[in-house]
């Protein structure tokens, strides 16, 4: 198999793991309360399926950080060649976001900004998120969202790609954009956009990758080729599982290669 690049996962500290709204995730991924985890134990799981490089994830909400930038950045320090930063922002503190998300680009090296909407219960084209879009394009560095029903028991309102993303992208258009977690039950809308605008991206985090809805495996397997990209959502689910059954996606060699290692390292710039 190929390389691979994992476009979504995160290496959780205990704050992050009490949260009360990852009891349903786990109860759907069929695990018992994680803790938090070495890194030893992040770095065994890609090993095991051959995870060359994993995009960690800091993580803010409505409370502060829940997995601080430097918290990622000290992971990304300690193994350069394995791990990559994506930044989290304070949706609440507008210019101070924006001062945090240089910082996290030029001091700490983060290569995306991440934000979860529906953790806010604020969709993308909200009022707060637009001076980080302004931002990332200025950094030229891309934005990372999840699209689709919410895992956990929040609203999955924030997460409906049209008409919320639709208008990012239409008055963003420079903006690079990656729809995390698939979009179902709104898998038409979400390849739509990504018909409708060449910056918007897709990616399989959350998913086994047997469990994708079919409208987006003959995406894949075709014109959308370039446009999605692999991730597992570690440790919700290990990257081994997702890709145990990847043969039955009817990959060319082409398209496999794009989607699990290709796509995101053109997007993320992880090849210089």
């Amino acid at each position: 198999m190929d390389t691979i690049i994992d476009a979504w996962s995160q290496h959780p500290n205990e704050l992050f793991m009490s949260q009360p709204w990852l009891g349903s995730i786990l109860r759907w991924t069929g695990q018992e309360d994680l803790g938090p985890l070495p890194l030893s134990a992040t770095l065994r799981a890609m090993d095991e399926a051959g995870v060359e490089r994993s995009l960690l994830c800091a993580w803010s909400g409505p409370y502060g950080m829940l997995i601080s930038n430097d918290e990622v950045a000290a992971a990304v320090t300690a193994h350069p060649d394995r791990f990559a930063m994506v930044a989290a922002a304070d949706l609440r503190y507008p210019v101070a976001a924006v001062a945090e998300l240089r910082r996290a680009v030029t001091e700490l090296g983060a290569v995306a900004l991440r934000i979860v909407p529906w953790l806010w219960n604020l969709p993308p084209d909200d009022r707060r998120y637009y001076p980080l879009y302004a931002a990332c394009v200025e950094l030229g560095i891309p934005f990372c969202t999840q699209v689709g029903h919410t895992g956990p028991l929040c609203p999955s309102e924030p997460g409906r790609p049209i008409p919320y993303l639709d208008t990012v992208l239409l008055e963003f258009p420079e903006l690079v954009v990656i729809g995390g977690h698939v979009g179902y039950p709104w898998i038409d809308e979400v390849i739509s956009l990504a018909t409708k605008y060449p910056n918007f991206h897709i990616d399989t985090s959350a998913y086994a990758v047997h469990r994708l809805p079919r409208p987006l495996v003959e995406y894949l397997r075709g014109r959308g080729r370039t446009r999605v990209l692999f991730g597992s959502n570690w440790p919700m689910i290990s990257p081994a599982r997702c890709l145990e059954r990847i043969a039955e996606l009817g990959l060319d060699q082409e398209a496999q290669t794009l989607f699990l290692r290709g796509n995101a390292a053109r997007v993320f710039r992880l090849d210089g």
